[in-house]
């Protein structure tokens, strides 16, 4: 039998501190340890592993074309090939009958991940055109700290120059002048706080704007109408935009409302009436946003204009802009919402097919264009880009995501359920499960996956590898807890600070009311969580562990106490307005009473597999670590308890596409494992 590895304790309030000592040999030691202990517990699953890999990747268009993009003069596109872990970047001539046809043999290689990759991690930032199509600004992160290097290749020549630079966020906006560029440099706690300006040619680089405020993040986009650019300093609870003219790049940025606590409010530039205006998303009339208009010359708050009045019951999530329509992204009973204003048109809602999905505008392509593109999917259904056109809304399905193999949509069943959490609330649950399954009326074995935190809402989306559990019979379901977004700004205020605690009530009530309505039981219940979603799963397992057969937690926060008291650990000060300032003894109270570390305790657990990420900047790998250790000297049990430590990626796991599939392919067969089913 495999000997678990037992971390040793020092003195003091943490008695695992030691393993935040980054690259010494003794933490490596312990974290190779570990990841060897995973690997002889689950030698038995090897071929498993290989099964349900080989499975995963053979509904998998391996080789494929995306949805090309019109833009100028030609087409942009990406290729994937069989065998290779990153996509290619091309362009082509646009046809002349404006069609979306490639001309593979007049088509150019822009950007060839898989040669820059050379066998290690990869992850691509920045992937910006210039405004002339003469050359490509694109950033590189190559450890998966989030820490980019810029370049800039000349197309016609294929020439790359690589921009001395260090501490990069990855950004890169181009001026219209297509020699501008702006980029962002990260402060030493990973955060962006100074805007630069560099013109091609020049050596070094002009400070534009520095965010001193350590809860702001800065970041510079184009507007929709490309003739402006826009500098956003925004922390979780207060915004601040300031616009340049993009064809006068040398120029300063000019405020539009000066930051007031508590307000937001998101800034683009188009055409309004046939006339060029500001549009301004804000939250100064309530809490769910309401849209206001400026014109060109007059952006100043004092001078901006309701257009659409702030509603209790309806979210403004965002707005898109073109020369001949606004489009609003709403949220309405949990649900995403697009409406059309085309110019001369009665507003209309774009109709769709499904109970529950996922709903987006993708691209609103090039600014004068009579068509935009959703992005739709649901559990059941693989994600599609759908073209909207403005004027009649139209819908056509351009690309369907393929699955290839055996696949059809209408054998799985997707449902809305509705939980009712400790004080009353009504709790939405998204479920997919074979059709059959379903129709049998008897527990199954249940996968619930929750996150819960920033006002981000968990749509329902379409996986290939979850057909591997949904084929072996389990039921996948979302449990949308409170500190989301999915119903509106007061469901993510009720789930964060100091009513925290709710986020927790509502995924064990959604996990109750599971087990109550036959759909599993809690020898078959799995839950899974990663970054804050880790956090909710960590705290769920100190409060209920008799609920749940099996956890996974994935970039885990749980450390969050010991975080939050160190300002100098990445993105900790940015933080506050989520969770709290612990230096504040009511604040230290409230976060110790949840945080999963502090509330390990003597008693069983279910099995438990952690995954961290070395690199990670945002939730640091000895989270994980020390959980996992305070664990496994503490719990009462002899379920499995297994860490993960990728120790060559960051928070999003490993980068190349097939060592993402191996890794799901590994979690799958540890559930499979500890629930009993093969």
């Amino acid at each position: 039998m495999p000997h678990a590895p037992i971390a040793r304790t020092e003195t003091g309030a943490d008695p695992y501190c030691w393993l935040e000592n980054r690259d010494s040999a003794e933490v490596l030691e312990h974290l190779q340890a570990e990841n060897a202990y995973l690997e002889a517990e689950l030698a038995e699953q090897q071929a498993l592993r290989e099964t349900l890999f080989q499975e995963i990747k053979s509904r998998i268009r391996e080789t494929d074309l995306s949805l090309p993009s019109p833009w100028g003069s030609y087409l942009y596109y990406q290729r994937t090939t069989a065998g290779d872990e990153y996509p290619r970047h091309y362009r082509s001539p646009r046809p002349a009958d404006d069609s979306l046809s490639v001309d593979e043999s007049a088509e150019h290689l822009l950007l060839d991940l898989n040669a820059l990759a050379g066998g290690g991690f990869l992850s691509l930032g920045a992937f910006s055109i210039s405004p002339d199509h003469q050359r490509l600004a694109y950033s590189l992160d190559t450890s998966g700290d989030e820490t980019y290097q810029l370049f800039v290749k000349e197309l016609a020549s294929g020439a790359i120059s690589e921009l001395p630079f260090s501490d990069c966020d990855g950004s890169m906006t181009w001026a219209n002048d297509s020699q501008t560029l702006f980029f962002g440099e990260l402060d030493d706690t990973h955060r962006p706080h100074k805007l630069y300006r560099h013109r091609l040619g020049s050596d070094g680089a002009e400070l534009v704007f520095h965010e001193r405020d350590g809860r702001f993040f800065l970041n510079c986009y184009r507007a929709s109408s490309e003739r402006q650019l826009l500098l956003l300093l925004n922390s979780k609870t207060t915004s601040e935009t300031w616009v340049l003219d993009a064809d006068t790049p040398a120029e300063a940025f000019h405020c539009l409302a000066p930051r007031e606590e508590g307000h937001e409010y998101y800034v683009d530039h188009g055409k309004r009436d046939g006339a060029w205006s500001w549009l301004i998303r804000s939250n100064q009339s309530g809490i769910n946003f309401a849209l206001y208009g400026a014109t060109e010359q007059a952006p100043t708050r004092q001078h901006w204009n309701e257009l659409r009045a702030h509603d209790a019951q309806v979210m403004l999530e965002g707005v898109s802009l073109n020369h001949s329509a606004l489009i609003l992204s709403l949220r309405e009973g949990g649900l995403p919402i697009i409406e059309v204003q085309a110019h001369g048109q009665a507003p209309y809602r774009v109709d769709l097919p499904d109970a529950a999905y996922s709903l987006y505008v993708q691209d609103s392509l090039e600014f004068i264009s009579p068509t935009i593109r959703l992005r739709y999917e649901a559990l059941n259904r693989p994600a599609q880009i759908r073209q909207l056109t403005l004027a009649s809304g139209a819908q056509q399905v351009l690309k369907e995501t393929p699955v290839e193999g055996p696949f059809d949509a209408d054998a799985y069943v997707s449902q809305r359920l509705w939980a009712t959490a400790a004080d009353g609330s009504q709790v939405p649950i998204s479920l997919v499960a074979q059709r059959e399954v379903l129709h049998a009326r008897q527990p199954a074995p249940l996968y619930l996956y929750g996150y819960g935190a920033y006002g981000e809402s968990l749509d329902p989306w379409f996986s290939h590898a979850r057909l591997s559990l949904l084929e072996r019979g389990f039921i996948f379901a979302i449990a949308h807890v409170r500190g989301g977004g999915e119903l509106g700004e007061a469901w993510y205020r009720a789930g964060k600070l100091a009513h925290k605690q709710n986020s927790f009530n509502d995924f064990i009530a959604c996990a109750e009311h599971l087990i109550a309505n036959a759909y599993t039981t809690a020898a078959q219940l799995a839950i899974s969580g990663g970054s804050a979603g880790g956090l909710l799963i960590g705290a769920v397992l100190n409060q209920r562990p008799e609920l749940f057969a099996a956890a996974i937690a994935e970039v885990p926060f749980v450390d969050v106490l010991n975080t939050m008291q160190n300002p100098d650990l990445p993105l900790t000060v940015t933080e506050y307005d989520e969770w709290g300032d612990p230096h504040e003894p009511e604040v230290f109270a409230r976060i110790k009473g949840y945080a999963p570390y502090e509330n390990v305790k003597a008693q069983a657990y279910p099995a438990i597999l952690a995954v961290a990420g070395y690199n990670d900047s945002r939730v640091q790998y000895w989270e994980a670590a020390k959980w996992v250790a305070k664990l496994r000297a503490n719990k009462s049990d002899k379920h499995l308890l297994l860490l993960k430590t990728d120790l060559g990626a960051g928070h999003g796991g490993m980068s190349g596409r097939y060592q993402a599939l191996k890794d799901v392919a590994l979690e799958y067969a540890f559930l499979l494992k500890v629930l009993g089913l093969h």
